[in-house]
C-alpha cells in the first residue's frame, strides 16, 4: 500500500519536469507569436536590437564635405519636394514643365498666382527691405554720437513702419481682389500675408518668376 502513493508522486514530478522543459526550450518569438496583440513581454527577456528589428537596414548618409556640396544637396532635395507637391496636385496649367520645380503647395491656386502678379506688377519700398537694412548696420559704425542716435532712432523706426504700413495695405487690397474674382477659391485664406512676405524679397528672386513686368495689368482674364 505505501508503494502505490509514491509511484503516483513520481509520475507527477515526471510530467512536470517534462512541461518546465519544453516550456524553457521553447523560443521567445514563437511564444511571443501566439500571444494576444498588444502582448509585453516578462522582464528578463532581452529586447531585440535595432538592426534585427528593422527588415530594411538603413544605409549611412555621407556628409557634405564642403559649403557647396551642402547647398547643392539641399537644392536637390528642395527640388525634389516641389517635384513630388507638382505630381501630387495633378500638374499646373500654364506653367511650364521647367518651372513646376519652383512651386510649393502654398504656390498653388488661381488666387495665389493673382497674388503674385499683383505684387510683380508694381513697385515698393519694400523690396529693398535688405539693401535698407544693410545701409543702416552701415551707417551705425560711423563714430558720431549724434549721427547714430538719428540712425537708430528715426531713420531704422521708419523703414520699419513704411515696411509694415505697405504690408498691410497690400494684404488687404489682394484679399478683397482676390475674393471679387475667386470667391469659391479655399488658397484665400492666408493670402494677404503671402503677398506681404513676396513683397519683401528683390523682383529677380522671388520664386515662383514673375511672369508679368512692372505697370502690366495684374487683373485675370476671365474678370477683364
Amino acid at each position: 500500500m505505501t508503494g502505490y502513493p509514491v509511484g503516483v508522486f513520481r509520475r507527477r514530478s515526471a510530467s512536470a519536469a517534462t512541461d518546465s522543459h519544453s516550456s524553457e526550450s521553447a523560443s521567445p518569438e514563437a511564444t511571443e507569436a501566439t500571444q494576444p496583440k498588444g502582448y509585453t513581454p516578462k522582464k528578463g527577456v532581452p529586447t531585440p536590437k535595432r538592426r534585427e528589428s528593422e527588415t530594411i537596414p538603413r544605409k549611412p548618409v555621407k556628409a557634405p564635405e564642403s559649403r557647396k556640396e551642402a547647398y547643392r544637396a539641399y537644392r536637390d532635395r528642395l527640388d525634389r519636394q516641389r517635384g513630388q507637391t507638382v505630381r501630387s496636385s495633378g500638374g499646373l496649367k500654364g506653367v511650364p514643365k521647367d518651372e513646376a520645380r519652383y512651386y510649393r503647395q502654398q504656390d498653388l491656386g488661381e488666387a495665389r498666382a493673382f497674388a503674385r502678379d499683383y505684387i510683380d506688377s508694381r513697385r515698393s519700398a519694400s523690396e529693398f527691405f535688405l539693401p535698407f537694412s544693410i545701409i543702416i548696420i552701415a551707417l551705425l559704425f560711423i563714430n558720431n554720437p549724434l549721427f547714430q542716435v538719428g540712425v537708430a532712432y528715426v531713420a531704422w523706426p521708419l523703414m520699419m513702419v513704411t515696411i509694415i504700413g505697405e504690408g498691410v495695405l497690400v494684404g488687404r487690397a489682394v484679399k478683397k481682389r482676390a475674393l471679387e474674382y475667386f470667391p469659391d477659391d479655399t488658397a484665400i485664406r492666408g493670402i494677404g500675408m503671402y503677398a506681404a512676405m513676396r513683397q519683401l524679397q528683390f523682383r529677380r528672386l522671388r520664386l515662383p518668376k514673375p511672369r508679368l513686368k512692372v505697370g502690366e495689368d495684374p487683373t485675370p482674364r476671365g474678370a477683364r
